[in-house]
């Protein structure tokens, strides 16, 4: 499942191609991606296939964990909810309890409890986290989002603004 690669290497907001340097450090997206849930179900006449069940799915030393993944082929979108979690031990973590991964518009959005944290560095919160992968743009805000058919709603984060620490290089160990 070579789209699932692809919302790994977003997630870890990935602004490029294979291989590019990014806040994910140095990422071989060509790598096989190895997937598991506690179940798989297909839809071959909706093209649709939904993994579901602590889903896991791993490329490299990047891990995506959430509770239920769907690849809707026709829409050409990926749908990942409950508990979505992106490590990578060399920069960080990225949660939430929804994403999106728009395939045509190479644009990803997560929402709900939005935390971005690199140990000793920064830590930043929110409920929405947008990135354009084809610039490498994102966008972290803090407002309510909306229920959608694939999605659950997500409330905004406390106080209506994104809240974050920087720990200076001073004094990080």
């Amino acid at each position: 499942m070579r789209k699932a690669l692809l919302l790994i290497v977003l997630l870890g907001f990935s602004g490029a191609a294979a291989g590019q340097t990014s806040i994910l450090g140095k990422h071989d997206a060509d790598m096989p991606v190895n997937l598991s849930a506690d179940k798989m179900e297909a839809d071959l006449k909706g093209k649709t296939v939904t993994y579901s069940g602590n889903v896991i799915g791993v490329q490299g030393d990047i891990r995506l964990r959430a509770d239920m993944m769907k690849d809707d082929s026709p829409n050409s979108k990926i749908y990942i909810n409950g508990k979505v979690v992106v490590d990578s031990p060399a920069t960080g973590t990225v949660t939430g309890d929804n994403a999106i991964y728009d395939l045509t518009k190479k644009f990803v959005t997560l929402s709900g409890h939005v935390v971005l944290h690199k140990q000793g560095q920064v830590t930043m919160q929110g409920s929405l986290l947008t990135v354009n992968m084809v610039t490498g743009k994102a966008t972290l805000g803090a407002a309510p989002v909306a229920a959608t058919a694939n999605q659950a709603a997500a409330p905004g984060a406390p106080g209506g603004r994104v809240t974050g620490v920087i720990t200076p290089k001073s004094q990080t160990p």
